[in-house]
């Protein structure tokens, strides 16, 4: 393998091409150790070394620390590691490694979204964001299944109106449709949004 490219990435570290690809990011000490020099042969026995002891060691525990960090999806750590210029199969493989001691789990995170927002948001808003973080409808689903009470949802709209400062004794028609818009842009239905409103004075 012929070492067609050295480029700087981010202070001491370095893009390395092998062939004409991208293969790896070294520190530069890492460079003078492994013999990388631009135009040179770098033996594929060494470039698989590289990859085995030196990138995907970095990949695992960089995996763990933003684990550590915040608990996230897989598509979210994927997403991160590639961003690190990791090559896709040392991610593939770091990914295995994290999920294989339970760190990384995507329904455990789904139900945990769920749980923490069935309170403040609406159904539709928590199943959006857990599709933005890229957990599959499946596992969305079963998340709800397990742990969505459906007294989450009127628990919401009634934390939002007491944050809207809504008054139920006095609204004008205006108030009502600006509440009632606002509230199905949330995501929450119009019948639910409409008993909460009936029952607000009681609750209050």
């Amino acid at each position: 393998m012929i070492v067609t490219g050295v480029e700087p990435y981010m202070k001491t570290r370095y893009k390395v091409f092998l062939d004409g690809e991208f293969a790896f990011v070294l520190y530069k000490g890492e460079l003078s150790r492994f013999h990388i020099r631009e135009g040179e042969e770098l033996p594929e026995e060494t470039a698989r070394k590289i990859r085995d002891e030196v990138v995907l060691k970095r990949a695992k525990l960089r995996a763990m620390h933003l684990l550590e960090d915040m608990d996230r999806t897989e598509d979210a750590l994927r997403e991160k590691l590639r961003l690190g210029m990791y090559p896709s199969d040392v991610i593939d493989r770091a990914v295995g490694y994290v999920r294989s001691f339970g760190y990384l789990d995507d329904r455990r995170y789904a139900e945990n979204f769920v749980r923490s927002r069935q309170g403040t948001k609406s159904r539709k808003e928590i199943c959006a964001a857990l599709r933005g973080k890229g957990v599959s409808e499946e596992l969305i689903g079963q998340a709800f299944e397990a742990c969505y009470e459906e007294a989450g949802e009127a628990e919401a709209i009634r934390k939002i109106l007491k944050k809207k400062r809504f008054d139920p004794g006095c609204p004008d028609e205006k108030e009502i449709r600006r509440i009632y818009g606002y509230l199905a842009r949330k995501g929450f239905r119009y019948d639910d949004v409409r008993q909460v409103i009936q029952n607000y004075e009681d609750d209050a």
